[in-house]
């Protein structure tokens, strides 16, 4: 037999825009989820595996404390989950949150694990767990990307500011440039794996600094591989966008909240949004990089916040005029109603709660629901 006809020809979904959502569901998720999420107009789903019950400590990849060989079990689950997705007509970009060395801190007792970026022991065994995730799912017609990790920080600890300009940041990158700290460096190592058990599957890539949108700056060129999207995390301003704002008495407003990037302070609105979100796009253009390899893997806020809509708005009119990909955060999240922008305005937290932990998160009420209306709208 040949090789699957979806194979050679996958990184060519990516030539035009393309918009989804993620799903870091603690279950799961099913076809009617899948269909669901395909009605809103979405056609891909950055779906993250880790936060489901597996065989081990750590779904699939058995114990983050030392990688051997995938669970089977875990792999099977995985495997129905791409063809539900695939039979919804929603193509997946797997992203694990924790790598051997880096456990999702959420379930390493609230601690980071840093692990990863100071033992190249973890590398290897990082190496090794990539290798062998491809090898199993090559073949599987569903799938549009390995996205390597979700919001890599080996930058943590080593003095760069998390929004310094480009600048200190290239000071910064030719420091630790060959040590454990290196990303781009990782990233090369686990694509060559990956690629030798899998030569066509596209490999997505977050920037550092948990995905922020600047940290491609100090990149010194683009990775090796030509089938690589460069992800990257929208939310900022943070301190607007994220749930401790909601408690804020004011609440901070969009337009007009003030937070530090490259060490100033900004006043945000549409034309800063503009020209933050140029960040990613301007190293694109520098290094040969197409436009069309360049995803907003996430963006949002808080739905109840009552500037929501408007930062929306204003994202996602920034995002389209670049012609990115994108995918928002989240679809029918099932363990947090914070971004689940489908349910209704009047739907509160404890209804979310309650009605998940009763097995009738059916009966939430969706509709109506002006924030998913203003991602559809620019899906079309």
């Amino acid at each position: 037999m040949g090789a699957p006809a979806h194979a050679s020809d996958l990184i060519h979904f990516w030539d035009t825009p393309k918009y989804g959502g993620n799903s870091f569901n603690q279950s799961p998720p099913d076809l009617v989820y899948f269909q669901a999420l395909r009605a809103t107009g979405a056609t891909w789903v950055r779906l993250t595996f880790s936060k489901w019950k597996g065989t081990g400590r750590d779904f699939l990849i058995g114990d983050c404390d030392h990688y051997t060989a995938l669970s089977q079990p875990d792999l099977a689950v995985l495997k129905k989950v791409l063809d539900d997705a695939n039979a919804a007509g929603v193509k997946v970009v797997l992203v694990p949150l924790s790598l051997p060395g880096d456990r999702w801190s959420q379930q390493n007792g609230g601690k980071d694990d840093d692990r990863l970026w100071n033992d190249k022991a973890y590398w290897d065994q990082s190496v090794a767990f990539w290798h062998d995730l491809a090898a199993a799912l090559k073949d599987e017609p569903g799938l549009a990307g390995y996205n390597l990790l979700n919001e890599p920080t080996p930058e943590k600890g080593l003095g760069l500011d998390e929004q310094a300009d480009s600048a200190t940041r290239i000071v910064w990158y030719a420091k630790y440039k060959g040590t454990t700290h290196d990303l781009p460096g990782f990233y090369e190592q686990v694509i060559a794996a990956v690629r030798s058990a899998d030569p066509d599957t596209p490999v997505m890539v977050d920037g550092g600094w948990y995905a922020n949108a600047w940290s491609f700056s100090y990149w010194p060129q683009k990775l090796s591989d030509d089938k690589v999207l460069y992800s990257f995390h929208m939310y900022e301003p943070y301190e607007a966008t994220s749930s401790p704002n909601i408690k804020r008495d004011p609440p901070l407003r969009y337009p007009g909240v003030v937070s530090w990037f490259a060490g100033k302070q900004i006043a945000w609105d549409k034309s800063v949004m503009q020209a933050y979100l140029s960040g990613p796009f301007d190293w694109a253009a520098a290094h040969g990089v197409p436009a069309n390899r360049m995803v907003a893997g996430e963006y949002g806020c808080v739905r109840v916040w009552v500037d929501c809509g408007a930062y929306l708005t204003d994202v996602l009119d920034t995002l389209n005029a670049h012609h990115a990909h994108w995918a928002f955060y989240s679809w029918r999240e099932d363990g947090w109603d914070a971004m689940d922008y489908e349910l209704a305005p009047d739907v509160t937290a404890g209804q979310f709660y309650y009605a998940h932990e009763q097995g009738k998160a059916d009966t939430l009420k969706r509709t109506p629901h002006p924030l998913l209306d203003i991602i559809e709208a620019h899906m079309k």
